[in-house]
């Protein structure tokens, strides 16, 4: 099944570079411009267009922002017939935002990736209203909660009130990728726990 999963994703990703190049031209902006605005370097734009670097999605989101384009537009992914609304990355306190859900209230969720070279590299916790519960998908969380400093991987979950004082950054040189769901009002996220184990004695 991953062998032809592959097959189905390479033509795609192949025809992500010439598809970056004709936007950045369409909009008459220079490698140099485009590094400064996303943060990569102008060789791994380069390769990028070139087809000799691989996409990934920590590429992609912060080149689909700044060009104003969706993921599915960037790897020309077919139409599903699906109404949704496809939702656009923003970047906040250096870190790329996928916002999840679009309605107004409850619980939001987001898929937010942290790169290792964001400007998120001292602490500098804050409390605001609200409850959060977040998820590791790939990479490594540094994770501040109060007098807590915790390394997070993937696999891993936390909740927490956002009033106690929080931060997260990637904690090693690679880039992160987490889930988060966050309700403003402290909607907790319900999960079904195992019971503690009983004592011996």
């Amino acid at each position: 099944m991953d062998d032809r999963m592959d097959d189905d994703l390479g033509p795609a990703l192949d025809a992500v570079g010439p598809r970056l190049r004709a936007l950045r031209r369409q909009r008459e902006t220079t490698l140099a411009d485009l590094s400064a605005a996303t943060g990569i370097s102008v060789s791994t734009l380069s390769r990028l267009e070139s087809g000799t670097r691989r996409p990934t999605l920590e590429l992609l989101l912060p080149l689909a922002r700044v060009h104003g384009v969706t993921l599915d537009e960037l790897v020309d992914a077919p139409p599903t017939g699906d109404p949704r609304v496809h939702l656009r990355p923003v970047t906040q306190n250096g870190m790329i935002m996928l916002p999840l859900t679009r309605r107004s209230g409850g619980i939001q969720a987001y898929k937010i990736v942290i790169p290792p070279d964001s400007r998120r590299r001292d602490p500098d916790p804050k409390t605001h209203e609200g409850y959060e519960w977040l998820y590791v998908l790939n990479g490594r969380l540094r994770f501040i909660l109060g007098e807590h400093d915790l390394v997070l991987s993937p696999g891993e979950a936390a909740e927490f009130d956002t009033r106690v004082p929080h931060w997260f950054g990637a904690a090693d040189s690679e880039p992160v990728e987490f889930l988060s769901l966050f309700g403003r009002q402290g909607e907790r996220a319900h999960l079904r726990a195992r019971p503690k184990a009983k004592d011996a004695s």
